[in-house]
């Protein structure tokens, strides 16, 4: 039922995008400006990637199997149906009444309310989705059903659903994020661009063989073995003091490591300092952030790139640049100026400078408002499609381990389980204990 799990990813990131347009639209009605630039971003994304891709899958593959197995499945059905069929037409009209926001505030009112009744449809179709198709679909549909459904959902060469139009719902996603007013979003007046590009899985890049490390007298990591491929997403899960932090920080050499060895490209780094270990191709961007506060923006990208030729920085920082443009906009401000969003994504920025061979992720999305959860995920599976190497450590177990390629289970400093991400998801022990299922 992989289908499954896909339609649910995807109502989630729909939810965020609604949840975010009532606040807007509340700011809206409280004297704020309408951005016409974030709103036509929103409209084509629903357009492109629910009426046109999402819709499409339901009805194309699931919805007829349903109708053909379940009979009482026909009514709550039609109505979806009939939901997805108006869709372009109220997202149509939508544009037109954002369209006479420009002659003045007194269109606004027509336009939120417009813009509320959207949402609260977008959220009652989830929910019925949800709540009464999706159940009925568990039990009415056989083996041979479920087969036929995922193999339609999981095709990478599908037009609607393969991996170039991932690609593009990708970089749709990043303009609303990015031009998503500051209390929800980036607040950028552009929008930029994802960098493209892929590049194949290859050989083990990391090898961790028995760490161990100390806080004075207690034993935070218990003898650790774990790899990472060249190119692979592995995410590292487990309950907050399980030690996810403190394996990153041995792995950067900020924390000393008291038995083990570690093995990065070849080469025993065991015994290297931090600094050399960034000299080698390990990046973290650490929990909490950590932008240094008093410094420029700018100056903080360029202390990521502390250990690289001077000759390639400034094209570098372009390329982060392109894809924050806040961050550009805001170059020569206080790091500490920063909303939470943005400096979340300077601290990415600022270790994507070193030009990692392997990016540490340390609960990048912790704290963020919905929207930019949605957009750091955003960002990392495009890291990922572009063949860079990253280690994930992220409150939010299940959108971890959904775009992993394999994960780690790690309880009190040791390691548990292990497996495929989409192993790990359907383990009874993990979704008990970490999925909250």
């Amino acid at each position: 039922m992989e289908s499954l799990r896909i339609i649910t990813e995807e109502h989630q990131n729909l939810w965020r995008i609604a949840t975010t347009l009532d606040l807007v639209a509340d700011e809206i009605d409280a004297g704020g400006k309408v951005e016409a630039p974030f709103f036509s971003s929103v409209f084509d994304y629903i357009e492109e990637f629910m009426d046109r891709a999402h819709h499409a899958k339901e009805d194309e593959f699931l919805f007829p199997l349903l109708r053909a197995r379940s009979p009482e499945a026909a009514g709550v059905l039609d109505r979806l149906q009939a939901e997805h069929r108006n869709g372009p037409d109220v997202l149509r009209d939508l544009r037109l009444k954002l369209a006479s926001t420009a002659g003045g505030a007194e269109a606004n009112p027509a336009f939120t309310e417009a813009l509320r009744h959207y949402t609260q449809a977008i959220k009652s179709h989830i929910r019925s989705e949800e709540k009464d198709v999706m159940p009925l679909a568990r039990t009415a549909l056989n083996a041979e059903d479920w087969a036929e459904i995922d193999r339609a959902f999981q095709d990478n060469d599908d037009p609607l659903f393969g991996e170039k139009s991932r690609a593009e719902f990708r970089e749709l996603f990043h303009r609303i994020a990015s031009l998503a007013p500051e209390s929800v979003g980036l607040g950028a007046h552009s929008a930029g661009a994802l960098q493209s590009g892929a590049a194949p899985k290859g050989d083990v890049l990391l090898k961790v063989s028995g760490m161990e490390s100390c806080y004075g007298r207690i034993k935070a990591l218990k003898g650790i073995d774990l790899e990472v491929r060249k190119g692979e997403l592995v995410a590292l899960v487990g309950a907050n003091g399980a030690g996810k932090t403190t394996f990153l920080r041995t792995l950067s050499g900020v924390q000393p490591m008291s038995s083990g060895s570690i093995w990065f490209d070849g080469e025993d780094i065991s015994g290297l300092r931090a600094d050399q270990r960034v000299r080698r191709g390990i990046c973290q961007s650490p929990e909490g952030r950590q932008v240094f506060g008093p410094l420029s923006i700018e100056d903080n990208l360029l202390l990521g790139a502390y250990t690289q030729p001077k000759h390639q920085v400034a094209e570098d920082m372009e390329k982060i640049y392109a894809m924050f443009p806040i961050l550009k906009e805001k170059r020569h401000l206080p790091a500490g100026t920063l909303s939470g969003g943005q400096q979340q994504m300077l601290a990415i920025g600022r270790a994507l400078m070193g030009r990692p061979k392997m990016l540490l992720l340390d609960e990048p999305s912790m704290g963020l408002a919905p929207l930019l959860v949605e957009e750091v995920f955003n960002v990392v599976k495009t890291l990922k499609a572009q063949g860079m190497t990253i280690m994930l450590v992220e409150q939010n177990a299940f959108a971890a381990l959904a775009i992993a390629d394999r994960g780690y289970v790690l309880e009190t400093g040791s390691i548990t389980l292990t497996g495929t991400g989409q192993e790990l998801i359907s383990n009874e022990q993990v979704r008990a204990a970490y999925l909250g299922m």
